[in-house]
């Protein structure tokens, strides 16, 4: 049995481990999920590392914190490779359903019982664990560094995107600095030891940042247009997920979200992508196509409605829409079929909606329960035999009163209605010997008699107990429903991956895309490749080659004047391989793609007003990431860096990097791909030689004065960047053009620049001449002379010049 202690506010479930796990080094995991996303990171005491994992989506199972126990956990599943095993699991006291449902899992397992440690709310704020991380003993930093310095630093080893992530680590913090792991001998002013931070992506889960999914517009929020959800609502802009996802149901668009926040290195599950997109792509298939979305489009909110049946909150119209539901999965699967005909023919046999729908409450239908076939009955009998007694009642009432009749109103019972007459003005009028007075309502007077209340005792209130055992039958049907509610789960899971496979297949037919082919070895190869964005923008575009093999050309670096492409080239790579890595088709004429664990982008962003970065350490950021953390597997996008310091800093910045990948074994240098104006990076020769470099350019034509953008890509270097062709078409004034291919042109052969705010002395002494001929024609003798006048016209304008 768990026992419980208490630990400085903290409550911990201490379960026992064996000599073997006591003996391995301890690993702590901290973990939160809220509003369908998880964030965790976890520290291991055998390398005094802070793993940390990015926020992501996940279901109302926790599917993807299990995945992740269960590559944490060797107990799970033996056949996985195991990672790490936490003996500790740090958790926040204020939970969602999910995380308190998976806790009471796991605890159930009795092979695996990590002890759980549960901290206030409190401890997982925000700033707090920002305080905390700043505050943490970090060996690797010099002990004279300011706060901010330590911020900026810490900002480029662990992302400040992920604030669910953030909030765990404060918590890891305190529970490190409570339990001193790994420090228990130490004396007490020794600090538990952080030595660096390690991104921790799921195995077989390709690695992609919030950046760069912005960088390449895979996703991109917009303000919705309708003024009324301007601050609330969002809506997908332009963007690839926005384009790919033509879901028909709900279901599908947000499975499909989920594909594209975790591509995936698993070919097994690429290769079956593949195969039913090729299926749905084939023409004898298409009515197969269209009548599946069209069916799709009827599912309902299948979670929303069993979570409703939990609590006995179940409308008539949740009864129509599962009914509706189950009858499409019927048609969809086979292989589901016993449950669902078992719950179909149950709802089919019970439930009444045409009655339901009449009176707005569940409703039976007849020969399922016997009473309540009575009971309505009699209910139906009543009206006749009411009226019977209504005449015999009128019979021994005064004879002024010319009719009356018996109704009955559910939980008041029966009652005596009479038409209420021109004497009956006040309530003392109402009044009648043998009567009891009730109410008056739409001039009819309500009185109980002693023949009303008999009718009471012999029928009762019928109409409330038919509701009343009908719903104990909605109860009983409910609970049916729920305890095969897992076929329906599994069901809407295979209508939403359907619905995927479905949307991307009619993109596919669309655009015209083309099924990449997946390889085992090292290889991206893009044969005349489009951008899927651009293209849909654009009337017309050049398609263009990739390819990066295992031991040649991995790293690229591309020159070509502004405007020519470059960049839409770089996002046109990462979007193909990225399309690859959901299983979908690509545009290109063909391609073939290997194993990618990682996209990295070091492209033009925005400014971190939070943390105070400028642009230039926003790239360095990102430019640190891709060098700590790629392998020979990942792919690396980058344009322009070093744009936004000193030229000869900037330059050096770049030199020294791609020399760093070309210097490495051919098996660990990235895909690296790279777009610059720096034509000083290869006409100076900073770069070492390699069979890894590939050089290319964009091809351009000069018309004239005129440049004219071709967008073919070719092996070779740009030798200019035709700035100023380039501003002639973005409307700069021709005078400033013309100084600055002046001032270029001194520049680079190395003679002075003379200054345009000084005339020449030709010039000063022409306009001395014209001024002493001036002076020398003015009468001195005219009483109308203004020589102050003459001076501020003539003198003075000329002497500014001078």
């Amino acid at each position: 049995m768990a026992a419980m202690e208490e630990d400085g506010g903290a409550t911990a479930t201490n379960l026992a481990f064996t000599e073997e796990e006591e003996d391995s080094n301890e690993i702590l995991l901290s973990v939160l999920a809220e509003h369908g996303q998880v964030g965790l990171c976890f520290y291991d005491s055998k390398h005094s590392s802070v793993n940390y994992m990015l926020d992501t989506p996940d279901n109302d199972e926790l599917h993807l914190l299990s995945r992740a126990l269960l590559f944490l956990s060797p107990f799970f599943n033996c056949l996985v490779i195991q990672e790490i095993c936490p003996q500790v699991i740090i958790t926040s006291a204020k939970q969602e359903r999910c995380m308190t449902r998976f806790l009471l899992h796991l605890g159930s397992n009795p092979e695996y019982k990590p002890e759980v440690v549960i901290y206030p709310y409190l401890d997982f704020g925000l700033e707090l664990g920002k305080l905390r991380l700043l505050s943490a003993h970090l060996p690797f930093l010099p002990a004279s560094i300011s706060e901010r310095d330590k911020m900026t630093y810490l900002s480029s080893c662990i992302t400040f995107d992920s604030p669910l992530m953030l909030r765990t680590v404060g918590a890891l913090l305190k529970c490190l600095d409570r339990r001193r792991v790994g420090v228990q001998l130490e004396d007490s002013s020794v600090a538990v030891p952080i030595l660096n931070f390690t991104s921790y992506t799921l195995k077989g889960v390709v690695y992609i940042d919030k950046e760069t999914f912005r960088v390449l517009q895979i996703f991109k929020s917009e303000h919705h247009p309708s003024v009324y959800k301007f601050h609330s609502g969002k809506k997908e802009g332009l963007s690839l997920y926005g384009i790919l996802n033509c879901c028909s149901c709900r279901f599908g668009s947000k499975l499909l979200r989920q594909w594209f926040l975790r591509p995936t290195l698993d070919h097994a599950v690429l290769l079956r992508r593949q195969e039913v997109i090729r299926f749905f792509t084939s023409p004898q298939n298409s009515d197969s196509l269209c009548t599946l979305r069209t069916s799709l489009q009827n599912i309902r909110n299948i979670p929303t409605l069993l979570r409703r049946m939990s609590l006995s909150q179940t409308k008539v119209t949740d009864w129509q829409s599962i009914f509706k539901s189950i009858q499409l999965f019927r048609d969809i699967s086979e292989g589901f079929s016993d449950d669902l005909q078992h719950i179909s023919s149950l709802i089919s046999r019970v439930v009444d909606f045409e009655a339901s729908v009449a009176e707005n409450r569940f409703t039976i239908k007849p020969n399922i329960h016997e009473e309540i076939d009575d009971k309505k009955r009699r209910l139906m009998g009543l009206s006749g035999f009411l009226t019977n007694i209504a005449r015999e009642v009128l019979d021994q009432l005064d004879v002024r009163i010319p009719s009356c009749s018996i109704i009955y109103i559910p939980l008041i019972g029966f009652l005596l209605c009479i038409p209420r007459q021109p004497n009956m003005v006040v309530k003392e009028d109402f009044e009648l010997q043998g009567l009891e007075f009730m109410f008056l309502s739409d001039d009819l007077l309500h009185y109980r008699t002693q023949r009303t209340k008999d009718l009471d005792n012999l029928y009762g209130d019928l109409f409330c107990d038919i509701r009343d055992m009908e719903t104990a039958v909605m109860i009983q049907l409910q609970d049916a429903i729920l305890e095969r509610s897992a076929a329906l789960y599994k069901i809407l899971d295979l209508a939403a991956e359907l619905d995927c496979l479905m949307a991307l297949s009619r993109v596919s037919q669309e655009y015209g895309y083309t099924s990449p082919k997946l390889v085992s070895h090292k290889a991206i190869s893009i044969d005349q490749g489009r951008h899927p964005l651009f293209e849909v923008c654009s009337l017309m575009f050049v398609a263009n080659s990739y390819q990066s093999l295992e031991s040649q050309g991995n790293v690229k670096i591309i020159t070509g004047p502004n405007s020519s492409g470059k960049s839409i080239y770089l996002k046109q790579v990462g979007l193909i391989v990225f399309m690859a890595l959901i299983g979908s088709n690509v545009p290109a004429k063909h391609a073939e793609i290997g194993p990618v664990d990682a996209i990295f982008t070091c492209m033009p962003g925005k400014e971190s007003v939070s943390l105070g970065l400028s642009t230039f350490m926003t790239d360095l950021k990102q430019m640190s990431q891709a060098l700590n953390s790629s392998t020979g597997n990942s792919l690396v996008l980058i344009d322009e860096f070093g744009k936004g310091t000193n030229t000869v800093d900037g330059l050096s910045l770049l030199a020294a990097t791609v020399s760093h990948w070309l210097k490495m074994a051919p098996s660990d240098v990235p895909h690296v791909l790279l777009a610059t104006n720096f034509h000083s990076l290869l006409q100076l020769g900073l770069l070492p030689t390699s069979s890894m470099l590939s050089l290319l350019t964009l091809e351009t034509a000069l018309d004239g004065d005129e440049l004219v953008f071709l967008y073919q890509l070719k092996p070779g270097i740009c030798q200019s960047s035709y700035a100023a062709n380039v501003a002639r078409l973005a409307g700069l004034p021709a005078n400033i053009v013309q100084r600055g291919v002046d001032v270029s042109e001194l520049y680079r052969t190395g003679k002075a620049i003379p200054r345009v705010d000084h005339v020449s002395t030709d010039e000063q002494a022409d306009r001395y001449r014209t001024l002493v001929v001036k002076f020398m024609s003015l009468d001195l003798d005219d009483d109308n002379l203004d020589l102050n006048s003459f001076m501020k016209e003539e003198l003075l304008p000329s002497a500014g010049q001078i």
